[in-house]
């Protein structure tokens, strides 16, 4: 586990996956799940009021984060090709339809020859109700793709939904089938996700350093000038050329995860043309990188504790029969791994690193708990086959070997989004002691992780902002109290941040909320879009 997902996907994104993976893998592409990805506290502190996976926040914009300005309502005369282009929807995907269309590189030098090509699905409005225009779908990440979530989920979304709106995904710049970067090979990709994040000497932490190195090289040489393009500002940017293509006056979009961070950089950025939006599982974009790992890793704890409370009363559970006996021996399991390796199936042995992620990746859905109830039970018993099959499912890799290009595109944008939180292991060491007490069993594994963005190729063009929106129709704010990923503390922060805002919770666990089979948070939803008010401010669903 590399990257703070919030902002990822692959869980959320992955869901749907994941599911399949394991029983065939995981992302948003659970029809529930979203994207993208990070918490403390325990279940019991867990609130509605934020409890404690609210971290430094508490839900209140950090202090001295800049606001985000709009930009100019009219089209800029150098952008006016690009809003001028003509869309070919051509069938594809059994039943649906693609097409492809260009954005500038860099918008600061549109028409400069140097464009990049987005894909994009949609499947027409079926039926023979008013339609209302388009919907626009992201599952988060980043690096998830809206192109396959969006053929994954479409048929699953209400049928009122479904007949008023063409439902529309486009993969952000970077991400899927719009011009994906890549960075390394498969057998060198294996090697990253092993290597071990909990260094205990200084060969280990040159060892992390050095895959980090790696990781970025491999970005830079092949990705090219594209690396230092592919931000939540530019790809906003992108959304709005889209819009208005698929002839939408003001944009209809359900975003979850990261998909959040796109859509509330959206309405930062163009607030006069914001219809129906959703911001489910959300993130808040006053956070610097360091916060917002912090904060993401409480949430992580406050997960692995709704697990091992479940957990604790079944027959077959393998940690133990109380919340505290299960942290002890998943500490231990860590703790054997970081010593010896475990075999598994394929010719990859278990590594600590990699049972991390494999655990934290079951955190994103309770769909995913059983599952993870049998993969601690056989690693207990000396096979981490099912552990690594996790891992595998959150990075996106193959049963050949391959990887997606999920991981590569979310470190990418998120090194061009915010400032690195570290710079070199020193102040990654310096900040352990909150990492720890945030969250005994993955802080200090998390604050590790985010080591990478020290070592990018690209400087950061994004920083802290707020997003108000100002003169925005309502837009609703979707968040859960006990979400590993997009604390619940994220999104009372950004409903507050918002003009509009109006936050939308569901009392429960697991990561987003829309279309998880709870008919108070799906009528509160599909009842926005097709017409209706948005939810009152503060209205709450529970299980």
């Amino acid at each position: 586990m590399r990257v703070a997902r919030t902002r990822r996907p692959a869980a959320a994104v992955a869901l749907a996956a994941a599911v399949s993976l394991l029983l065939a893998g995981c992302t948003s592409g659970h029809p529930a799940a979203s994207g993208t990805p990070s918490g403390a506290g325990g279940r019991s502190a867990d609130s509605v009021a934020g409890g404690a996976t609210g971290g430094a926040t508490g839900g209140a914009p950090t202090p001295g984060a800049t606001p985000l300005e709009p930009l100019p309502v009219e089209v800029p005369a150098a952008l006016a090709p690009y809003y001028a282009q003509q869309l070919s929807w051509k069938p594809c995907d059994s039943g649906f339809e693609c097409t492809t269309f260009k954005v500038p590189l860099d918008y600061a030098h549109p028409g400069d020859g140097h464009d990049v090509e987005l894909s994009a699905v949609r499947k027409p409005a079926g039926g023979t109700g008013h339609r209302i225009g388009s919907l626009l779908l992201n599952p988060g990440g980043p690096g998830g793709s809206a192109i396959d979530y969006t053929e994954r989920v479409a048929g699953r979304y209400d049928a009122g939904v479904r007949s008023s709106f063409d439902l529309v995904g486009f993969d952000p710049r970077g991400v899927g089938r719009s011009a994906p970067i890549t960075c390394l090979t498969g057998p060198r990709m294996d090697a990253y996700t092993a290597t071990d994040l909990t260094p205990d000497d200084q060969g280990e932490t040159d060892a992390l350093v050095a895959a980090d190195k790696e990781f970025a090289a491999g970005c830079r040489a092949q990705a090219g000038d594209l690396l230092g393009h592919v931000s939540t500002v530019e790809a906003a940017r992108d959304m709005d050329v889209l819009r208005a293509l698929v002839g939408d006056r003001k944009l209809n979009y359900v975003g979850k995860s990261y998909g959040t961070f796109l859509g509330a950089t959206y309405a930062g950025l163009f607030p006069s043309k914001v219809g129906k939006v959703v911001l489910d599982g959300a993130m808040d974009p006053s956070l610097d990188a360091a916060t917002g790992n912090l904060t993401q890793a409480g949430g992580f704890e406050t997960a692995w504790t709704a697990f091992a409370e479940d957990c604790a009363k079944r027959d077959d559970c393998p940690v133990g029969h109380s919340a505290e006996e299960a942290g002890r021996k998943l500490d231990a399991l860590f703790a054997q791994l970081d010593a010896e390796p475990l075999p598994t199936e394929q010719n990859r042995p278990l590594t600590e690193a990699q049972a991390l992620t494999g655990v934290a990746e079951a955190m994103y859905a309770e769909s995913l708990w059983s599952y993870l109830r049998e993969a601690l039970t056989t690693a207990l018993a000396g096979d981490g086959s099912a552990l690594l099959k996790l891992a595998d499912s959150y990075y996106g890799r193959g049963d050949d070997g391959s990887y997606e290009n999920l991981m590569y595109a979310n470190m990418a944008v998120n090194c061009l989004d915010l400032p690195a939180p570290f710079a070199d292991p020193a102040a990654v060491t310096a900040a352990l002691p909150a990492f720890r007490k945030a969250a005994p069993h993955f802080g200090r594994d998390m604050a590790w992780m985010a080591l990478g963005c020290g070592y990018w190729p690209d400087r950061a063009t994004g920083a802290p902002h707020t997003v108000r929106a100002a003169g925005s129709d309502p837009i609703v704010v979707v968040g859960t109290t006990r979400d590993p990923a997009t604390p619940y503390a994220w999104a009372q922060s950004l409903a507050g941040q918002l003009e509009a805002g109006r936050l939308l919770t569901y009392e429960g666990d697991g990561h987003t909320a829309y279309q998880r089979q709870n008919a108070c948070i799906d009528d509160a939803v599909n009842g926005y879009l097709l017409g209706g008010e948005a939810p009152a401010n503060g209205k709450v669903c529970k299980d």
